[in-house]
Order: C-alpha cells, then structure tokens, then sequence
C-alpha cells in the first residue's frame, strides 16, 4: 500500500486548522480512553494501595491536559520564514581612504520662557 506523503509547501505559513482538527481530535479520544481505563483500574483493581491514588489522579486530571493539548493545535510549532534570496558571503572590504570630515555646525532652539510675542 503507498502511503501518502506530506505535501511540500510552497509558503512557510502555518497549515489550516481544519487540516489540523483530526489529529487533535485523535489526541483528545486516546487521552479520554486513557482516562477511562484509570477509572477502571482504580475500581477493580484490589487490594487498595499507593497505585489506587495515582489511576485516580490520572482519572481526575487527565480531561484537562486533553482539553489543553486539544485546543493547542499548529499554532505552537511556528516555521521560520524562509528567506528567498540566496545567501551570499560577504565581500572583503577593501581599505577606504581617510579623508578629514567637515566640521558639523548643529543649532538648537529652545522655547521661549515669556508668555508674550518677543520683538
């Protein structure tokens, strides 16, 4: 049987969520089966010891990490842009000539501190 390859994206955005939504709902089903099986255990299972406790906290906590990890998605796992350019190494530079900078006159004007128009 072939199986299906992932397509090659042409873009580096996130893939749909609708693409997405049947391997959170698989997530969430096996954690809930996960779930249902500590419930079990934690019933028949006798004698009641240390391990009853932990069936029940897996039996109490596990809808919420379901819930989470269900609700997470694509969004988490965000790719790097892809820079179409090629990367080109840089070039030595060759040594400039120094040359004297003319000097540099910088004004600066402050506010007036009198309320009036100044003559």
């Amino acid at each position: 049987m072939k199986s299906i390859a992932r397509l090659q994206s042409a873009t580096s955005l996130p893939r749909a969520p609708r693409d997405d939504a049947g391997k959170r709902t698989t997530t969430y089903l096996v954690m809930m089966s996960v779930r249902i099986v500590c419930f079990a255990l934690m019933v028949l299972v006798m004698p009641y010891g240390w391990y009853t406790w932990i069936f029940g906290a897996g039996a109490i906590f596990l809808p919420y990490i379901a819930v989470v990890l269900a609700n997470v998605g694509q969004d988490t796992k965000v790719a790097p842009a892809v820079d179409p350019e090629r990367s080109l190494g840089d070039a030595p530079e060759a040594e400039k000539p120094k040359t004297e900078q003319p000097p540099v006159i910088r004004i600066s004007e402050t506010p007036s501190t009198s309320d009036g128009p100044t003559p």
